[in-house]
């Protein structure tokens, strides 16, 4: 719909944001009442960019953890309040819509849920065929400047134009202006901070062997923040599943530190520096004419191997039976507990995810409607909720989105229902 041709009308369901949520918000509205005028107001110029981007092109949909008391483990914010949503409509839920819809999925080994076109077009084109063809208005290049509640409903001002309705959804993610407008109306917005990032680190113990990885216990330094995950070099310091779960949970913290901070790198993961100095003496005399460098005898890479030696100040050349008690020890020292200054982040900016947004405690998140304005729902990133890579934050966006339509049609008395473990009201 061009811009010249949008009247000043009135919707039944209007939605802010033309990414994930909206979409998914639209398209389950659409299916539990076909005749409500729906529209999506979107910003920019293109709809659903984070889908496009997201796991490196092939959107990660979601992930293949089914148990609701596990997938909230993965929401650093947001985790209580989840719990009940995910009875409700959960990752399971998510795949079998998809796919009933057409788009085939398939979960990777570490569980990881793609379409199998590894496309993340497929998608996208699911979502547009479940709305733009089934009536819902998508309006681009309409940045909302103001919301207003009225006797009716609601109007949101554009720029150029005035849109009226009952039903007003709020799927914008991280958008600064639209957290103002809702603080405007009352709600309460904590203050957003960078999430999912990687960390910046200059050492020449690092330095050249970008895109070698290995699976560690990586810590912060001082704080109790440590976890455990495949590591990634890269040309600007450490990124991989490891430092952006640290990243995540430590959000907040990290950037109190002004991203100044060190980490401990465990390359053995769980064993410890005296468990480390044993295997080291197994080393030394079972195979004491060997030289030390060139062949790693853990589960990394040899380069990795040989720059720990370098640290250690031992010579590659020396052989196991020559090393002295203090160069094991050194060794261990490098192999357990294994030091880095961070200095700075980086972030991914068409994936950026912020811990922040507007406070659960003023959100039902039975039906994710305002506790302070009647027929106002707020979805998706736009809420204080986040999580670690791998779906999980399209999930929120899933899950929001279909507990936000069934309580605007049809469904609102299942939404207050007390439900058992095993609970699953979505009918899909």
């Amino acid at each position: 719909m061009s811009e010249k041709s949008i009247p000043n009308c009135f919707f039944d369901v209007m939605i802010i944001g033309g990414g994930a949520a909206g979409f998914f918000a639209a398209a389950q509205l659409t299916e539990l009442n076909p005749k409500a005028t729906i529209g999506i107001l979107e910003r920019g110029v293109e709809v659903m960019q984070k889908i496009k981007v997201s796991g490196g092109g092939r959107c990660n949909v979601t992930h293949a953890c089914f148990d609701p008391k596990e997938l909230v483990k993965f929401y650093p914010r947001g985790s209580k309040e989840l719990l009940g949503a995910f009875y409700r409509f959960n990752p399971k839920d998510t795949m079998t819509w998809f796919e009933r819809r057409g788009v085939k999925l398939k979960t990777e080994s570490d569980g990881r849920v793609f379409p199998v076109s590894d496309n993340s077009q497929s998608i996208i084109h699911c979502l547009l065929q479940q709305t733009e063809e089934k009536g819902v208005s998508i309006l681009k290049g309409q940045a909302v400047k103001s919301i207003v509640t009225t006797d009716s409903g609601w109007e949101i001002q554009t720029k150029t134009h005035l849109f009226k309705t009952q039903k007003l959804i709020v799927a914008t993610g991280s958008n600064t202006q639209i957290w103002q407008l809702l603080s405007d109306l009352g709600h309460q917005v904590v203050t957003p901070v960078p999430s999912l990032f990687t960390f910046n680190i200059k050492d020449v113990r690092i330095e050249g062997l970008a895109g070698i990885s290995a699976l560690v216990n990586v810590a912060v330094e001082k704080e109790k923040l440590q976890t455990t995950g495949a590591l990634l070099i890269t040309h600007w310091g450490m990124s991989g599943p490891a430092v952006l779960k640290l990243s995540a949970w430590g959000a907040r913290i990290l950037f109190e530190k002004n991203y100044q901070f060190s980490i401990v790198v465990n390359w053995l993961q769980d064993t410890t520096f005296n468990e480390s100095i044993e295997i080291l003496k197994t080393l030394k005399q079972s195979q004491p004419k060997k030289t030390i460098g060139g062949k790693s005898p853990f589960d990394f890479p040899n380069r990795l191997w040989d720059r720990l030696i370098t640290a250690a100040n031992i010579n590659l050349e020396t052989r196991w039976a020559d090393l002295s008690r203090v160069q094991l020890q050194n060794l261990a020292e490098q192999l357990t507990r294994c030091r880095f200054d961070v200095n700075g982040k980086s972030t991914f900016k068409e994936e950026f995810v912020t811990a922040g947004g507007l406070d659960l405690k003023e959100i039902d998140c039975k039906t994710f409607e305002s506790r302070l304005h009647e027929n106002l729902y707020i979805i998706g990133e736009a809420l204080n909720i986040d999580a670690v890579t791998g779906g999980f934050n399209f999930q929120n966006a899933w899950t929001g989105a279909t507990l936000a339509a069934q309580a605007i049609f049809s469904t609102a008395k299942e939404t207050n229902k007390k439900l058992p473990d095993n609970a699953n009201l979505t009918g899909f």
